[in-house]
């Protein structure tokens, strides 16, 4: 496939205020490497993400090609929410050119007004004469997307990956500088690990875990023998740090942020990995974590739940919400070191079927069958190889 990625915004790459973390980002990965991309002209461009920013111009002209130039096959869209998607997809309508949809949708237990209901009834409507198929990242979205857009719209699986070879590797690097990050954040080795990544804001429910965290405490006025790691920045930093040092523990340890190849160091102290978050759509952070063999605790509300995270299987599932039972979960784990371990071996075997190459199967299926109905509508001729076809996706910036 000929790949060609079109961003609204480079704002990502250049470094941002990320206002999730609170703090200005520039990753130290590259993202832009190895594919062809444009940034399209934008409108406007307020180095954020919204349903009207960043709003660009050029996108019929590019999919339509000319002047020695071909047009594209396919028009693969990242989300259907904003102005950007909405005239691309309507670009591709207009040229004849096969549409396959992405996103991270699912749907939510809390229960929407009538009249939101009725506009999302609609905005479906006329989204299902856009999109010639779709590409769950998993079992939660595929049951969003056969519910709002009918069983008729053909289902292409693309798992919700990560580049698992890469995190693998920089785990076994991780091992190499255990012993120089522990003196640094000053862990005694003999004591387990509990990990918590991600931005400090209020959906991310890093104080529910530092409340079951202090509730592992043997006797009024002593700590835990575990220690907990907070790796992440954001809004509820200050309060989380305020309910520490109430405690009067000296396990807690705040990290701040720490870029993408930084992070696999602090898989590798943990004993345990903890996302307790609420209305989570995936949760990319335990397909890393996972790769570092590692037991991992998540909420009921994290979406990656029903395919990654078993309860007592890779890890435990809680009720969000009910830090009784993280409690309860942390203590499984951190007083049977072996379950914990054989866990984490689970969850490392596991993740190696949640690749990019499961990716790139599904992603091969939807193109095909994209192609083969356009050709079969319009042209006698038998569709081109898979490999001549040029894919379009259309990329929006995210800061989640």
């Amino acid at each position: 496939m000929d790949l060609t990625v079109f961003f609204g915004s480079s704002f990502s790459a250049r470094g941002y205020a990320d206002k999730g973390f609170g703090v200005d980002v520039s990753w130290d990965i590259p993202l832009l490497d190895g594919y062809r991309y444009e940034v399209l002209p934008a409108l406007r461009d307020k180095g954020r993400t919204g349903v009207a920013s960043p709003l660009n111009y050029g996108i019929f002209s590019r999919l339509k090609g000319g002047k020695g130039v071909a047009g594209f096959d396919v028009l693969w869209v990242h989300g259907y929410s904003t102005l950007n998607a909405l005239q691309a997809m309507l670009a591709a309508k207009a040229l004849g050119i096969p549409v396959l949809l992405r996103a991270e949708s699912r749907d939510l237990a809390r229960q929407r007004s009538g009249w939101r209901q009725l506009a999302k009834r609609l905005v479906f409507r006329g989204l299902r004469s856009l999109v010639d198929g779709v590409l769950p990242i998993g079992t939660l979205n595929a049951a969003y997307w056969r519910h709002h857009l009918g069983r008729d719209v053909p289902q292409f699986f693309m798992p919700y990956a990560v580049d698992n070879d890469y995190f693998l590797s920089r785990s076994r690097t991780a091992a190499q500088t255990r012993t120089q990050l522990l003196e640094d954040l000053a862990l005694d080795p003999s004591r387990p690990v509990i990990l918590y990544v991600s931005k400090l804001q209020g959906r991310k429910r890093c104080g529910d875990l530092l409340e079951a965290y202090l509730r592992l405490s043997p006797a009024p006025g002593v700590e835990p023998n575990a220690y907990l790691v907070i790796v992440g920045d954001g809004e509820k930093r200050t309060d989380l740090e305020d309910r520490a040092r109430e405690s009067g523990f000296n396990s807690i340890r705040f990290c701040g942020f720490q870029n993408q190849s930084e992070i696999p160091a602090f898989f590798d102290i943990a004993t345990v990995f903890v996302l307790p978050s609420q209305d989570e759509p995936w949760g990319l952070i335990v397909n890393e974590v996972m790769n570092a063999g590692r037991a991992v605790i998540v909420s009921d509300d994290v979406g990656c739940q029903p395919d990654l995270i078993h309860n007592n299987v890779e890890g435990c599932v809680f009720p969000v919400g009910d830090i009784a039972a993280l409690a309860d979960a942390l203590r499984r784990v951190l007083n049977d070191p072996q379950l914990s371990a054989a866990m984490g071996d689970r969850g490392r075997e596991r993740i190696q079927t949640w690749s990019f190459e499961e990716d790139i199967r599904g992603l091969r299926a939807g193109v095909a069958q994209a192609t083969r109905s356009k050709n079969k509508d319009n042209d006698p001729l038998p569709p081109k190889s898979l490999s001549a076809n040029s894919t379009a996706m259309l990329e929006l910036p995210d800061q989640n």
